[in-house]
């Protein structure tokens, strides 16, 4: 099997994703093949189970409120919301549900308490639990992980340098520190980036840098085609090509061998042979249902007969890890501990996000 590294430099990846299209297709296949069932793919739900309204400026979030957009916010759902949810994404073929909430960070209280009672409950129906949810502590990682939580999802988005062109209300390092607090626990961890913001190659390959230097690897990956939506600073980006996809997941296979790598947003901006071409490269998981979070995605149906189509089979869940175990709330070893930690906030000026509050401030 092909050895997994952890000292790959952006010059090698860049030579990688630049190689001849056929010899990149042959090397990701090939690779994937080694590490996983090249017919068997993990399809997750997606759950905004609080939208809208975070305090956050990134610039391809229809859910920052400083920009005016045809997003709906709602509060935090209820569990029993929640698990009529997941009970229906299982019946669709889904073998985890990822709850999103549009928070900067976790905050100790009514509703992360809330949130950690959604993670036992769907745990309970034999299904992956993940989370995103901001940055969070080394406490609320471990809660989270004594509930039940199967793995946590925290972007990186770019390379270092290009997230500056992106994001002013948090720093990178906040987003290495948040993976490190879930390290620390047996939660696994999904990271991955968004393509298409206007960033050059060199920042796709910086991003890969970044993730497959982490020790270990995350367990999974999700590469997001930008889906550029109206009001937000990044509202004119064009869409990337399949075959700009197709490089990036192909060279994510390489990079990271054994990860699970995550068509993501902007699935439905690709023919049914651009997606074919993705999981011959190597993407072995999808997020399904009508929405991700806010934008649009391919009707669950649809998916599966794809999947009959090119004969893949949905992956049965904790097929790569062990089922945690729930522990409830009153026999919890941790608790609350009213954190307030001091995440960064570099808020340097990024002009095309500035201009977009500003044409919110009119609009409003």
């Amino acid at each position: 099997m092909s050895e997994i590294r952890h000292n790959w430099t952006k010059e090698q990846i860049l030579d990688i994703y630049n190689k001849p299209l056929m010899d990149l297709l042959y090397e990701a296949a090939t690779t994937h093949r080694l590490h996983h069932d090249p017919n068997t793919v993990q399809v997750s739900t997606l759950l905004s189970i609080k939208t809208g309204g975070c305090p956050e400026d990134c610039g391809y979030c229809p859910q920052a409120a400083r920009y005016h957009t045809d997003i709906e916010g709602n509060d935090l759902m209820n569990v029993q919301q929640v698990k009529a949810q997941a009970l229906r994404a299982k019946s669709s073929g889904s073998s985890r549900v990822c709850m999103g909430a549009a928070w900067r960070n976790v905050k100790d209280g009514e509703e992360f308490d809330q949130v950690l009672e959604m993670v036992r409950t769907i745990n309970k129906l034999d299904m992956e639990v993940c989370c995103t949810l901001g940055m969070i502590t080394e406490n609320q990682a471990e809660r989270l992980a004594e509930a039940g939580l199967y793995a946590y999802n925290h972007n990186l988005d770019s390379s270092e340098e290009y997230y500056k062109e992106v994001i002013s209300t948090r720093g990178y390092e906040d987003r290495l520190n948040t993976i490190d607090n879930v390290r620390k626990t047996n939660v696994t961890v999904c990271s991955g980036g968004i393509i298409g913001m206007g960033e050059k190659i060199e920042d796709r390959a910086g991003m890969l840098v970044a993730l497959s230097t982490l020790d270990p690897q995350p367990e999974s990956t999700p590469i997001n085609a930008l889906v550029a939506v109206e009001g937000t600073p990044l509202e004119e980006q064009q869409p990337v090509s399949i075959w700009e996809m197709v490089r990036m997941v192909a060279t994510t296979r390489i990079v990271m061998p054994e990860t699970q790598v995550r068509l993501s947003a902007g699935r439905t901006q690709m023919s049914r042979e651009g997606q074919a071409m993705c999981f011959f490269a190597g993407a072995n998981s999808i997020f399904a249902g009508d929405k991700l979070l806010t934008t649009p995605n391919p009707d669950v149906n649809e998916d599966m007969k794809m999947f009959e189509l090119l004969g893949l089979n949905p992956q049965k869940p904790f097929t790569k890890k062990t089922q945690p175990q729930t522990v409830e709330a009153s026999d919890s070893q941790y608790e609350s501990l009213g954190e307030k930690p001091k995440w960064s906030r570099p808020e340097h000026t990024i002009q095309r996000n500035e201009d977009a509050k500003q044409k919110a401030k009119a609009v409003k």
